[in-house]
This record gives structure tokens, sequence and C-alpha cells, in this order.
């Protein structure tokens, strides 16, 4: 039965790439017909694709937005940046190796470099989740910082980039799901006039990790986070929950063997029962304020400040 099922999936997903390239973009129950972007554009020569510059920029508003509220973690910006020299290359690559690995008669007989040439496309998000966390876990240990604080305050850039690139999607006509009559559906025209209407996961996605994002800007902002690690377990929990739910849609999704199991669709879900009952575990346990990481580095100066006054009033 699953390899009927994976059958079928793949000849819906031949079809559908098929059909989407050079087609124009609709969306008619939002009333938007005529969408044409391009996947790419040229520099001196040179082909410059829009997935890739979403990506940087995505990326590079998450780092300045963590860096901005890095204080509010009881981090410095600076120790901040030194992290993401490394996250950035890291991410990167196991973003690659995770997609390779899930894809190997794919690149079975092809020369070493293709295996690592993400500029030809191919990039998973949660490799380059665990590549973060393996960036943020090595500078916190060698500069003696705390790796639950970090890793909070990264997940909002995580997910500012995961809002903007998605987009990139978008230019490229990929990570859309299969067919559909609902409201929000997105049409697909090709040059003979052939249309087809399938659901815009990439548009689900991003307005999923805005949510979320939203969600854990106020909970912070409201003075809600009561343990170092809180919210990176709400985005796995939150984040994982909507990404199986959304993965089950998609077309192109990179599967385990010949199982008929989407990857991310299981991590996703490992995920959620994971965050899920650390979440609960914690709930039920006291969290003294003054554990808090931000709180106590706030003590500290305080305990400073107060030392250099007496010493000032004893002269």
């Amino acid at each position: 039965m699953t390899s009927v099922l994976r059958f079928l999936s793949l000849l819906e997903e031949t079809v559908l790439e098929t059909i989407q390239r050079d087609s124009v973009i609709s969306f008619p129950g939002l009333g938007i017909f005529g969408l044409n972007p391009p996947a790419s554009f040229s520099v001196f020569g040179h082909r410059i694709y829009f997935y890739g510059v979403l990506f940087a920029l995505g990326f590079t508003l998450g780092i300045l937005y963590c860096a901005r509220r890095s204080k509010d973690f009881g981090l410095k910006s600076d120790d901040f940046y030194d992290m993401v020299i490394l996250l950035i290359p890291l991410s990167i690559l196991c973003a690659r190796i995770y997609f390779v690995l899930f894809r190997l008669d794919e690149f079975a007989g092809r020369p070493l470099i293709a295996y690592f040439a993400v500029w030809e496309g191919g990039i998973a998000i949660y490799g380059g989740i665990i590549g973060g966390i393996l960036a943020i876990w090595l500078v916190t240990r060698r500069k003696k910082l705390p790796f639950l604080a970090m890793l909070d305050l990264t997940v909002f850039g995580v997910l500012i980039g995961q809002i903007i690139g998605r987009w990139g999607n978008f230019m490229n006509r990929e990570a859309f799901g299969g067919q559909t009559e609902i409201f929000c559906r997105m049409g697909l025209t090709d040059p003979s006039g052939h249309t087809i209407y399938v659901h815009p996961t990439f548009l689900y996605e991003s307005l999923w990790n805005l949510v979320l994002f939203l969600g854990l800007w106020l909970w912070v902002k409201k003075g809600k986070r009561k343990y170092d690690g809180q919210m990176s377990l709400l985005y796995l929990f939150f984040y994982g929950l909507g990404r199986a739910w959304i993965e089950g849609l998609r077309t192109d999704s990179l599967y385990i063997g010949h199982t008929g199991i989407r990857v991310s669709q299981a991590l996703s879900l490992v995920l959620v029962l994971f965050a899920g009952a650390l979440l609960l575990w914690e709930r039920r346990r006291e969290h003294p304020a003054s554990e808090l990481w931000v709180n106590r580095v706030k003590a500290a100066e305080e305990g400073k400040q107060n030392e250099e006054q007496a010493t000032q009033s004893g002269k």
C-alpha cells in the first residue's frame, strides 16, 4: 500500500514540476491574477536567483533583530555576532547534507562537487536548524555563555529567516502542495493556457511562522518567559505542529527510503512530542526569577554598581 501511495505521489510531483515551469501565478479566491515573478536576474553577466537573495535577506534581518534584542536575554550583541560567524557556514553545510542524505540515489555517479553545490538548489530547513544548534553549542561552550539563553534568542532570527525565505519558493514556483479547489488555492497557468490549482504551502508556512514569531514576541514582552530554553521548546512544538500538517500537503517531500514516510513530517511529529513533554515537565517545576540568565546578569551589574557607589562614598 505504501508503495502505491509513493508511486502516486511521485506521479503527481512529476506532473506538477512539468507544469510549473514558466507558469503564470494567480490566487483567484483573493482576486489576484497574472503574477509572473522572475526566478532570477542578471548582474554584469552573472545570474542571481531571487531565492538566494530572499534567503540572505531573511538571514540578515534575523541577525540584526537578534543582535538588537540580545540584552533582553542577558547577552551581548558581540557574543551573538561571534556565534553567527560559525552558524552561517555550518547551517548551510548541514542543510545541504540533510538534503543529500535522503536523495543519495539522485547523486550516485555524480562528481563530489555536486554533493555540495548548494547554488544548484537543494537544502533542508531541519538540517540548517541542526547545524545552527551545533554552532550555538560550540560557541557558548567556548565562551562560557548559557547555551539555552542563546538558543532562545536565536529562535527569533530563525523565524524571521523562515518568514522571508519561503517567498523564494514563490519566485521559483516550488514548495507547493497537491491540487485543490479551496478558497486560498494558487493557480499555475502554463504557456498553453492550461491551469491547475494547488495548495500554496510556502504561503501557509510563511504565515504560520509569522503568527509564531508574534506569539513568542508577546510572550517575552509580557514577561511570561520563566526559564532559559522555554522559547526554544515553544518554537519546536508549534513549528513542528504546523510543519507536520503542511508537509503532508506538499508534493516535493524527502522520503525515508521507499517507505512512503515523509522525513520532515516524521521529524516534526517527534519534535512535537519531545518539546511537548518537556514543556509539561517544566510547567510542573518552580522557576525562581533569579535563575533566569538575564536576571542573573542584571543582579550582577546592580551589585557591581552598588560596590562602586559604596567605594566612592567611602572616599
